[in-house]
């Protein structure tokens, strides 16, 4: 017999997949930046101060972070928001499937779409572009899942401090502009240098980015990165669960 919890996740991703525009922005978005991004040939030639890398060769785990921020922000928090205010979450706590079902399953669903878009990234990456594999697998492993936390953390505070639909779409976007640019979509983090990298490393993006590139070019990212993200998604969580109103 399939468990209450187990039924509300199967529904989730069930709606998920339904939803075009998110799996556009989730799963193909990031690829197709990196594709159009790949055929300018000044994002294919070597710089010294890149450290003999690619532009494109940054972008990979840029574009793998903005799947996260994708993901996180633009598309969790409004179904989230939108379950609220319609009244499904205080309808469900009325039924074996509680809400927190609902949170779980929307977690879970956006968790897989971002790791299936971050494989096809690191594919297409390598196989059109050349662009190396990670070099330090346990470093990408730890950088990666502490990135994804964090992002979903952000997601949730925005979801539990947004009273209604309308507000979350504003604090998403918000949220949205900074997000990019500390990740490095607008910008590859290493242009930046001084005061201004090192405040952008102590945003979440500017460590995930930081941990990634480490970790893509065959060092195990620097603890300062991994404590940065993992500082945020501990503040992130415990806003959260503080100001989440299922109502």
């Amino acid at each position: 017999m399939t468990s209450p919890t187990v039924a509300m996740i199967r529904t989730e991703t069930r709606l998920f997949a339904r939803e075009r525009l998110s799996l556009f922005w989730i799963l193909a978005f990031p690829t197709l930046l990196l594709v159009v991004l790949g055929v300018v040939p000044a994002f294919r030639e070597y710089n010294e101060d890149f450290g003999n890398r690619r532009l494109i060769d940054l972008y990979v785990p840029t574009t793998v972070l903005l799947s996260m921020i994708m993901a996180a922000i633009m598309t969790m928090p409004p179904t989230l928001t939108g379950y609220r205010e319609s009244g499904v979450l205080r309808r469900l706590g009325t039924t074996p499937a509680r809400p927190a079902s609902i949170l779980l399953g929307q977690v879970l669903v956006h968790a897989v779409a971002v790791a299936a878009s971050s494989v096809i990234v690191l594919v297409v990456g390598r196989v059109v572009f050349g662009t190396p594999l990670p070099g330090s697998l346990l470093g990408y492993a730890a950088a990666y899942l502490l990135a994804l936390a964090v992002s979903l953390g952000i997601g949730t505070a925005i979801t539990a401090v947004s009273p209604n639909a309308r507000t979350g779409q504003v604090v998403a976007m918000v949220a949205f502009i900074p997000s990019m640019f500390t990740a490095g979509v607008y910008f590859p983090v290493e242009v930046f240098g001084g005061p201004v990298r090192d405040v952008i490393s102590l945003t979440p993006y500017g460590a995930a980015s930081n941990a990634l590139n480490d970790a893509g070019a065959g060092a195990f990212p620097q603890l300062m990165d991994l404590a940065v993200m993992g500082g945020w998604a501990i503040v992130l969580y415990v806003i959260a669960v503080r100001a989440f109103k299922w109502e």
